[in-house]
């Protein structure tokens, strides 16, 4: 019987030799019960398929079109980032399922690397992943409100602020969405892109479909590696997923299925929707919007339309950057629990059941990339520069850590295992090193910023030695 403890040091549950979950109040190990078995396949894909299809779809697409000089460069993109999602699901979905634990990445690299590479994730995680994500979702928001009303020649950049100031200060007094809002936002989200698929398709003026007909576009770039960033964006949500293993009622085996046909009705997702904006806006016209949908529901519907699907995405943006905002400050705390370098993230507030610290810093380094894309008068695309490097960075090691872990622990007990191992593995690691590498070429100031930060987390990992001797030494008494 294996102990897995998450990141926190607390004891979660424990596997058999058989790889079985056992419930941790069973085996006398703890009080702490593993998840139950609540899920079926339906249920299990719902989740991820809400949890994947997210604001990003509404915004990501005019860059895509931006770096495609055809367009069928831009949907064979889509496809291939369906490709390579559903092989990188196929990757998390062993290591979650023999190494089940509520630490996630963090576990896997602890485990594979030890503590020095994990605790580069976990700063990575607070200062560029989560922080940038946050970001990220604020700027689609601002975009889209500041097509339907603007306030300035900043009113992306105002809003944006706004949203993480609002949702972090809700989340500190301990105010949070309950379920079923967060079944309806989601639903809403749904039907926003339902509606962008049909009103592209079936709706579309006889002039906007002349547009729509050129096959390549001069002004265009033709990088197919920063197109394949901004599409693996859009895509980003299935490791997250990969999580609910152990609550399936088909045991953690049925992932693998339910990964499998998530990504692919994802893609199916993706491509109709792309197939409608490129119906309506043509490839130029995707390339100079700011707001995809907003414009192709203005050239169907009207002032309207821009009004009706303006505000779906900011529903929908809200919903996931209040869900980030919240798991991204357990995160920060859990780092605070485990290094005391950064106790002060890991201090919760009794009167609100909240991490207030861990929400203050987190929002406040929200807010600082914010700032960055004001600088740079680019701010969505900066965000993106900033998150991407380090992202597909720390991804590339989980590959890695699925070999290394293969090697270290062979007779450990596989529910799942990735199939024609070890190419399909491999490929992963190639096209996460790939992606890290077009993430920095192509790339402008939020990439080096963004490793900049990476940077500042290694002088910490080599000074907590250090550090921790003179708390140490703060706290003894004098004379001994």
């Amino acid at each position: 019987m294996e102990d897995y403890k998450d990141a926190e040091g607390t004891t979660d549950i424990q596997v058999s030799q058989q790889g079985e979950a056992v419930p941790a109040a069973a085996t006398g190990a703890g009080t702490v019960s593993a998840p139950k078995p609540a899920l079926g396949i339906t249920d299990a894909i719902a989740v991820i398929v809400g949890i994947v299809v997210g604001a990003g779809i509404f915004r990501t697409p005019s860059l895509v079109a931006a770096n495609s000089d055809s367009g069928t460069m831009f949907m064979a993109t889509w496809l291939l980032g369906g490709l390579v999602s559903l092989i990188g699901a196929l990757c998390y979905a062993e290591l979650t399922t023999t190494f089940p634990n509520a630490g996630g990445d963090y576990h896997f690299l602890t485990r594979a690397f030890g503590k020095k590479p994990a605790f580069l994730f976990a700063w990575a995680r607070m200062s560029v992943i989560q922080t940038g994500s946050i970001a990220l979702l604020a700027f689609i928001i601002g975009d889209y409100l500041a097509q339907i009303y603007s306030i300035g020649s900043f009113a992306s950049v105002i809003y944006a602020a706004l949203v993480v100031i609002v949702l972090t200060g809700i989340n500190i007094i301990g105010i949070s969405v309950g379920t079923g809002t967060q079944k309806l936002l989601t639903a809403l989200e749904i039907l926003g892109v339902l509606l962008v698929i049909v009103a592209g398709l079936f709706f579309a003026p006889p002039e906007t479909e002349a547009i729509s007909t050129t096959a390549a576009v001069a002004e265009n770039n033709n990088s197919l590696g920063l197109a394949m960033v901004f599409v693996l964006l859009t895509f980003g949500g299935w490791n997250e997923a990969a999580y609910i293993s152990a609550e399936l009622k088909s045991g953690r085996k049925g992932m693998a299925t339910v990964m499998i046909l998530s990504i692919c009705i994802i893609t199916a997702i993706y491509l109709l929707i792309n197939l409608s904006y490129l119906h309506v806006l043509g490839l130029d016209g995707m390339s100079q919007s700011s707001a995809v949908a907003g414009d192709l529901m203005q050239a169907t519907f009207g002032e309207g339309g821009l009004v009706l699907i303006g505000l779906l995405v900011a529903v929908a943006a809200l919903t996931s950057v209040n869900a980030t905002i919240f798991t991204g400050a357990r995160t920060n705390y859990a780092l605070g629990r485990d290094f005391p370098v950064f106790g002060l993230l890991g201090k919760w507030n009794e009167q609100t059941s909240s991490p207030v610290n861990a929400f203050l810093v987190q929002g406040g380094i929200s807010l600082a990339l914010i700032g960055l894309g004001f600088i740079t008068r680019n701010g969505f695309e900066t965000i993106v520069e900033y998150t991407a490097p380090v992202f597909w960075f720390f991804l590339f090691l989980v590959g890695i850590a699925l070999f290394v872990l293969r090697r270290k622990e062979p007779d450990l007990y596989r529910p799942f295992r990735v199939p024609l191992y070890p190419v399909t593995p491999l490929i992963f690691c190639i096209t996460s090193a790939y992606l890290f590498y077009s993430s920095l070429v192509y790339t402008g100031l939020g990439a080096l910023v963004g490793v900049a930060v990476l940077l500042l987390g290694v002088l910490i990992l080599f000074s907590l030695p250090m550090l921790s001797r003179l708390q140490q030494n703060k706290g003894t008494p004098k004379g001994i």
